[in-house]
């Protein structure tokens, strides 16, 4: 007779949006010796088993969104119920290093579980969440520094976690709360650039972690990278209609939405443009407050983060793995 711990997750891939978890999360399923949840980023352990409250749905889109939360215990272990016999089972929400007490409920659920925490420069995950939000028309800002100077505002108005550009990537604090509910064993510490730039040699690292055969795993194409949308009198009129469906879609099935929104997602990607280069000035100034969690970083880690303290970032994935 099967137990919750049998057909709980083993291992989680944590970190934040925009730092490659997608990208990992369908390389890992390509291994035999794993299973993947069907669902990626099911957020069950950010609900503490009841659906997730209106008060922290108020952003763009943010009401939709939460309709795919699997908030429901046995739905949330139906998840696993495909998995092999002797296969390591794992699930993928970034969520989940930000969020204390998503860190909490996890840990009291599955005292074993193994952490896969992937980290990228704050201020280039900031921007791709930025970039991300404006493509699918979410974003009213059209100016990158003033949205971020707005997350504190949204985040007291209700603004659900994507939001938090700047918060998001204070890892150094995420990751010593979560050191002192796990022992540092059972959490790889992953850096983007690795996961882009070494992959082979990154996802034998996360096998050899996982307990699982090392070789057996291989990349696949980012299907997460959402193009640059100009600021445009014709994306601003599309974003409003998509703002008003989206708040529509709160009380439609998410499938009915995703189905309806798809010729106006196409719309406003059509409207791409070469992503520019971010001014100096704005990179320091999204960037300074960060300097403190970087440093907190490095004395958890014993790791060097100094290229995110530099004037210029790393790129894109797509533009990093086609250059």
């Amino acid at each position: 007779m099967s137990t919750d711990a049998d057909r709980l997750p083993q291992f989680v891939i944590a970190g934040a949006p925009k730092a490659g978890t997608t990208a990992l999360h369908a390389a890992l399923a390509t291994h035999p010796g794993l299973y993947l949840s069907p669902v990626k980023e099911p957020k069950y352990y950010l609900t503490g088993g009841r659906p997730p409250p209106r008060s922290g749905q108020r952003g763009p889109g943010d009401a939709h969104s939460a309709q795919e939360w699997v908030w429901r215990r046995e739905e949330y272990l139906r998840l696993f119920d495909g998995a092999p016999a002797g296969a390591v089972r794992g699930e993928s929400t970034p969520f989940y290093l930000h969020d204390r007490a998503a860190q909490r409920r996890l840990v009291a659920d599955v005292p074993g579980i193994r952490v896969v925490a992937i980290v990228r420069d704050p201020v280039d995950r900031a921007w791709s969440n930025w970039v991300h939000l404006r493509a699918d028309g979410l974003e009213p800002e059209a100016d990158f520094a003033a949205a971020v100077e707005r997350e504190e505002s949204r985040v007291a108005a209700g603004w659900a976690p994507f939001w938090r550009y700047r918060d998001l990537g204070r890892y150094g604090e995420q990751l010593r709360d979560l050191y002192t509910l796990l022992p540092r064993a059972q959490v790889l510490l992953l850096r983007y650039r690795q996961l882009v730039d070494t992959p082979d040699k990154t996802l034998d690292r996360v096998s050899a972690f996982l307990g699982v055969e090392r070789g057996m795993a291989h990349t696949v194409p980012p299907e997460n990278v959402k193009p640059y949308v100009a600021d445009t009198l014709r994306h601003r009129a599309l974003a409003r209609v998509t703002r008003a469906g989206a708040a529509l879609g709160a009380y439609t099935p998410p499938q009915v939405w995703r189905q309806v929104s798809r010729p106006l997602l196409a719309a406003l990607h059509a409207g791409r443009a070469p992503r520019p280069p971010m001014p100096v000035e704005v990179r320091r100034e999204v960037l300074a407050p960060l300097l403190p969690d970087i440093a907190l970083l490095e004395e958890l880690t014993g790791e060097s983060f100094d290229d995110w303290r530099r004037d210029t970032g790393r790129g894109d994935f797509r533009s990093r793995r086609q250059g």
